[in-house]
């Protein structure tokens, strides 16, 4: 295994104590395409469960504006897993965040899922995908990490470690997933969002991304189950891209989602801008201004 000094350094590192650190080097240095993947794909679960489906429908953000929508909890995550949550700027984005959710009636379990998400999906994708394994400190940091976070959200009852969440996120999911109009509405506008972004065609993309999701997230989603040969390509590939980081050198620069140049922003964004704008849900299916 390939062994940078981040690695080294992660060694070293107090789950606890150091838990913003550590999150910044995986994040950033050892695994930023994995993590960011993996978050992409932590989306479709939430769109499975349809307390949040419905919620997430009614605004009509999410199928009409999936590219910003995207975008904007993308630059809100990043900000603070890039500065640590207890940052200006971390406290900001959560402040914001804050501000967003208040306006809609989520339930303390629909947050502890959408949190559990976050910390469970970049170590699973690790564990099929990643170049190397995670170690034992950064499932204990990732956990504490969103833990704080969790609580400056207001979230309560987070489980303490990683095994309990691990199981919460499995019963959660065993008894809410299911099939709703919004979810698969919500689900295919992201598909063709992320086709779009990375410019090839929509019937691919959504093959593609069929062939990462499970069968009971894809039938509670109503998307098509991919055929063995579209699992065998698209996961081999993402194991041929692993053994090949392992042979690359170690990053020199951290990969920062927030300067990444995007359509939605293209002179820049401001934290407190980020999300709808003020009163953009929905009433009846009709915007409320």
């Amino acid at each position: 295994m390939r062994r940078s000094r981040y690695l080294r350094e992660i060694e070293t590192l107090d789950p606890v104590a150091d838990a913003e650190r550590i999150v910044y080097l995986d994040a950033c240095f050892e695994f930023p395409f994995d993590t960011t993947r993996a978050a992409e794909l932590a989306f479709f679960r939430t769109f499975a469960v349809p307390s949040i489906a419905n919620l997430l429908g009614s605004t009509g953000e999410f199928v009409e504006r999936a590219r910003k929508r995207y975008d904007d909890t993308d630059l809100l995550i990043s900000t603070f897993a890039e500065n640590g949550h207890s940052s200006p700027v971390g406290r900001a984005a959560i402040r914001r965040m804050n501000q967003i959710h208040r306006r809609f009636p989520i339930s303390n379990d629909d947050f502890i899922y959408v949190l559990s998400t976050l910390v469970l999906e970049p170590f699973r994708w690790n564990e099929r995908f990643g170049w190397r394994l995670a170690l034992d400190v950064e499932h204990r940091a990732t956990l504490e990490f969103w833990r704080v976070v969790g609580r400056m959200i207001g979230i309560t009852g987070i489980p303490e470690t990683y095994a309990e969440l691990d199981r919460f996120n499995a019963e959660f999911e065993n008894e809410r997933f299911g099939y709703t109009d919004a979810g698969h509405r919500v689900a295919m506008a992201m598909v063709e969002m992320f086709a779009r972004k990375v410019r090839i065609p929509v019937w691919l993309g959504r093959r593609a991304i069929c062939a990462l999701l499970d069968e009971a997230l894809l039938d509670a989603l109503g998307l098509h189950r991919p055929s063995a040969v579209d699992r065998r390509l698209v996961q081999g590939a993402l194991r041929m891209r692993a053994w090949l980081v392992r042979m690359l050198p170690p990053r020199r620069n951290p990969r920062l989602r927030t300067e990444i140049r995007r359509a939605t922003y293209p002179v820049g964004h401001r934290v407190e801008e980020l999300g709808p704008p003020p009163f953009a849900t929905r009433v009846g299916g009709k915007a409320r201004d």
